[in-house]
Parts: structure tokens; sequence; C-alpha cells
């Protein structure tokens, strides 16, 4: 039987905040992790992506402080009471949203800081007081040593995506964090994947924690269809453009390894007419969101990303996910095809597969325990060939040969393109070419036959030499008598 929220006996305030957001029935891993955080157990929590798991945490939490609720302004009345740590950005701004709106008929105060922006306005919220911090962190290390935030009356710790915190080297600033709080707390943990470290993260800093596994640990979504296609690199971008317009896609996240691949990737299928945005770490948080935003409102086809998108991110109803290339961590794919197929609907998960993936193949066999059959692409006849061989440029942009567009300004097909027959007319109207390889032909100037013949005595005299001799001078025998140099002009006395 499916658990209702109507059973769990909320305040009026959140149950009409999840009345009004539409919760009927709860998921497998709300209607286990719900009743044992209300008793206050540390919870260490598995599931699949895209099955709740923020709600999972926040509603007991919010439930449990609304002893604290209060209408005063002062911000002494409102300190960090339950604070919330991500991996990115995008997920800390998505939880945050739906923590605000559970508590929205509340008197309970949240907000959330991230990195990326200017401090001076978390820092004016901050002062003001919440009760519930959501942060990244590296940011909130920042705000704990500028003394923005106190957190000595924090009573729940939540740690969301744990695994991805650790995987991005934020091992020491959770330790580092969690030393600043009181050691009577409860911990809650979340993650899609559990891992050695994971559990070592767990026995430090949960006491005696309820392990809650929804679901087979690594294991895929069931509602979502995967395809492995073994494709060249140079035709992944074609078997792209067929796939979404043989399914009739219109909008889908598409995977990458790289910041400097997921740029370069975006321009090429902007190019190729495709609407694309970028989302990867060297982007601005401004950046950032407003891909995320325009992708959400249905302003752009394609979302190419890295793995900073690759986990927890809730947008409804994206029908497909494509790995363009197969992640380097094999856990990435779980959290990848977690874009799709999400709150019980179908998706697509579809991946190409080159001769150099081998190795990384054998590693997601081995985590997901099964064999994975490559599948062959054959790619239609009518399809533009959009590979970077025998591209043409008209000046402005590159087509493929068969795809030259007929438009003014730029020349035919056949006019760049002569055939066998005006080829060889041209060939035969052009002067024969010289062949360097032999050497050029010697002169026969008998000129430069003679052999050298010096001067004689006869030889005329140089033109700055006087022609006649000059009156002899009465000269000090104390004096040195000048040099005789050669003059392009003569002085005006000798002249006049």
């Amino acid at each position: 039987m499916t658990a209702s929220f109507s059973n769990l006996s909320l305040a009026e305030p959140l149950a009409r905040a999840v009345a009004e957001m539409g919760y009927e029935s709860m998921t497998p891993i709300q209607a286990e992790a719900i009743p044992v955080v209300l008793t206050g157990k540390d919870v260490m929590g598995a599931a699949q992506t895209g099955t709740g798991k923020t709600a999972a945490f926040a509603l007991p939490l919010l439930q449990r402080m609304m002893k604290h609720e209060n209408p005063s302004t002062s911000p002494a009345r409102h300190p960090v009471r339950a604070l919330v740590l991500l991996p990115t950005r995008e997920l800390a701004v998505q939880v945050a949203e739906q923590v605000e709106l559970y508590a929205k008929y509340t008197n309970l105060r949240s907000m959330v800081v991230f990195g990326g922006m200017d401090m001076k306005p978390q820092t004016l919220e901050l002062k003001r007081g919440v009760e519930i911090l959501v942060a990244t962190p590296g940011r909130l290390l920042d705000h704990i040593e500028a003394k923005n935030a106190v957190l000595n009356q924090v009573e729940y710790v939540v740690l969301d995506e744990a695994d991805r915190m650790l995987d991005i080297g934020f091992l020491p600033d959770l330790q580092r964090i969690l030393s600043y709080l009181p050691k009577q707390r409860t911990t809650l943990l979340f993650s899609a994947t559990f891992s050695p470290e994971i559990r070592r993260l767990a026995n430090s800093y949960l006491q005696d924690p309820v392990t809650i596994e929804v679901a087979r640990p690594n294991a895929t979504a069931s509602t979502v269809e995967q395809h492995f296609y073994s494709v060249a690199d140079e035709d992944k971008r074609r078997a792209l453009h067929q796939t979404l317009r043989q399914r009739g896609m219109k909008q889908a996240f598409v995977f990458v390894n790289s910041k400097l691949g997921c740029a370069r990737l975006a321009r090429s299928l902007e190019r190729e007419g495709l609407k694309t945005t970028a989302l990867h770490g060297d982007k601005s948080q401004d950046e950032r969101l407003k891909a995320l935003e325009s992708f959400k409102k249905g302003e752009v086809d394609l979302l190419v990303c890295t793995d900073v998108a690759a986990r927890g991110l809730d947008i409804k109803d994206v029908p497909a996910v494509f790995n363009f290339d197969i992640p380097f961590n094999a856990e990435d794919y779980i959290h990848r095809i977690g874009r799709t197929g999400r709150a019980g609907a179908s998706g697509l998960a579809v991946s190409f597969v080159s001769n150099s993936d081998g190795r990384l193949m054998a590693d997601l066999e081995k985590l997901l325990k099964s064999k994975i059959e490559l599948e062959a692409i054959e790619f239609e006849e009518d399809a533009p060939d959009i590979r970077r061989q025998g591209r043409i440029n008209d000046g402005r942009r590159m087509y493929a040969a068969d795809e030259v567009p007929d438009e003014p300004g730029v020349a035919p097909r056949s006019a760049r393109q002569p055939d066998n027959a005006q080829r060889d007319g041209a060939r035969a109207e052009r002067p024969p070419r010289r062949d360097f390889s032999r050497p050029p032909p010697v002169s026969r100037d008998p000129f430069f036959d003679k052999p050298y013949e010096a001067p004689g005595e006869a030889a005329a005299a140089p033109a700055w030499e006087p022609t006649s001799p000059r009156p002899a001078r009465s000269i000090s025998a104390n004096i040195k008598p000048r040099r005789r140099v050669a003059a392009l002009f003569r002085p005006e006395t000798e002249t006049s």
C-alpha cells in the first residue's frame, strides 16, 4: 500500500504547502526516511536520483523545527538550526527553492549561499537571521571565517550527494565545517550511490545511523530506456541529429567529459541549426543560472554540459539524455541518465561509444554487473553528412558537400566543382609549368665570357682629383696636412 502525505500529521502550514504543490503519495525513500527522521535518529539513505530525497529530509526537519517558529524580527531569535551542504551551486539553488516552498506558510527563514557571487548580499541576509542554511562547502567556510555565519546552535546537518562532494575534493572542507558544529546533533547523509569512502565518512560523523536503501546500490532507473551505439568520433554529431529527428525529441541533455569539449560542441550544434546552450564550470554563476533557466523554459533544444549538471538537477519532462562521451567515472553514468525518466515518467538514454572507450565501458559493465551490447547505427541516405571532412566554405560558414544552400550570393555546387570535360579544357589552356628540378639555362652573352683584365696606367683618374695642380701654399712645419678624401661637392672657394 502506497503511503500518503496526509498520514504524516504534519503541522498545518506544512500540510497546506505540500497540498498546494500537488504531493499526494510518497516515494519509497520518502516513506521510509521521513518517519525515521521525525524520531531524531541519524540516517544514511541511498536512492536513485529523481526519487524525492529533498522532501525526504526537508519536511521532517521543518516539522521538528516548528517549535522554534516565531514572528520576531530580531536576528537573535532566528539562529541557524539546520545546515544543508551540497556539492554544486545549481543543486544548492534547487534545494533552497524547494525548502522555501515547503516553509512559505511558516515563520521559519531559509537562504542559500554559494560561490561565484559577491558575498555582501549574502552577508546582509545572514545578519538578519535564518533557521535553514543551504550552502556549498567552500563559500560556507568563507562566511565562517568572516564570522558571518555562527553555527553553535545547529541541531540538524544534511550531507546531500555526499559521494559527489568527496569526488571533487570537499572532504577537508567538510571536516572543517563539522568541527564548528555541536557534538549533539542529528546528521543525515543522502546519496545516490554508496562507496567505501562514504561508509567511512558515515562511521566518523554519524551515530548509530539507520541505513535506508530503497533500490539496489548503483542501479539505473527502470523507467529509462538505454541504448549504446558504436559510432566513430567524427560521426557522433551526425548520429545525434538523426536520433533527435527519428524520435521527434524537442529537448535533451548532452553530456561531455571536458569543459573545452563542452564549449566546442555547443558552438558546432548551434551552427548546425539547433538551439543550444552550454553549462560547465568555467562559466560564471550568472551564465550558469541563465542557461538552466532558458532550458527549463524551453527556449533552447539542447543543454550541452559537463558532470556539473549530472547531480540532482530536477528539470521535469526532459525526454532524453545523450552521453556524447562515456564518463570517466562509471558512477557518473547513473547520475547522468537520472536527469530523464524522473517521477515515474519514461526516458531515453543514448550513449555513443567509440573505439577508444574500451576501458571505460569495462568499468561501466563492472558497476552495472551486466554485459553491455553495442548496437550499430545506420545513417539514413538523405541525412546530411555534417562531418568536417569534405566541407565547403562560402565565406560565412561551413557546409557539407551535399547540403550547400541555394541562396543568393552562394555559388552553385556545379560552379565550384566543374565536370571532367571542363577540367580537361581548363588544363589545356594553362601554360606549361616550369620544371624546378632542372638547373636554369646558362647565359651566352660574350661580355660575361671574357676574362678579367686589370686597368692599366692610362685609366682615368677619379673624378674628385683635380685636373690641374694647385698653387703651392706656405704651411708651417708644425701643422699636419689634411688627408684627401672623396667628396660629393667641392668647396665654394674652389668652384668660384
